[in-house]
């Protein structure tokens, strides 16, 4: 083999080297990612079990003074119920796209119920004037302000991450490799984008 060869061969094998360490880089840029938009669910989670800890409280407190009003209470227990489960099904996959559709219309329709609860709250001047409900309803007002800036540092990341895999040359190694779309948290109604606030 002469001088030539080896120079073509040793320039081909750089050239490999190059390339590898390349895909070897984007790899890992989209695992940091991928774990970051993670690690910022993490945070919206536990946002939201603190919501959802605080309604059985919510709930109890209106039920003594709200007699007449089972149906909005048995309203608000469901919701809860169902943006629980959607909650732990999209924590167990924090990259199906269809466990964070089902997570995002589950709480749109918690906080519709709870809205209502809120409403018809305000015919109730005795529960209005319950120290117990004002303080957990202080609590329920600051929690709704942490999940809309945690869900919004949630959606910065999953932006970062979806951006890094679909820009050229990214996008093959991401397809290459089963780097998924991330989805946006969004809320359907737009109810969560206001907390629920009660005049006492």
């Amino acid at each position: 083999m002469g001088p030539i060869a080896i120079g073509i061969i040793g320039l081909i094998l750089a050239g490999l080297v190059i390339v590898g360490l390349w895909g070897v880089g984007i790899y890992n840029t989209l695992v940091g990612l991928r774990n970051r938009f993670k690690n910022a669910f993490a945070q919206v989670d536990v946002q939201l079990k603190r919501r959802h800890d605080l309604i059985p409280n919510l709930v109890e407190t209106a039920k003594g003074y709200m007699a007449h009003e089972s149906g909005t209470l048995t309203a608000v227990v469901e919701a809860r119920a169902k943006a629980t489960q959607a909650n732990v099904r999209f924590a167990g996959n924090p990259t199906d796209p269809a466990a964070m559709r089902d997570l995002a219309q589950a709480e749109s329709g918690l906080s519709g119920a709870l809205g209502k609860l809120m409403v018809v709250s305000e015919n109730y001047p005795e529960l209005k004037a319950d120290a117990t409900m004002r303080t957990l309803m202080e609590e329920l007002a600051s929690t709704e302000n942490r999940i809309a800036f945690s869900r919004q540092a949630y959606n910065d990341s999953v932006q970062e991450y979806n951006t890094s895999r679909e820009v050229f040359p990214n996008v093959f190694v991401a397809n290459s490799f089963g780097f998924l779309p991330a989805e946006l948290f969004k809320i359907e109604n737009d109810v969560e984008k206001v907390a629920p606030t009660v005049k006492f």
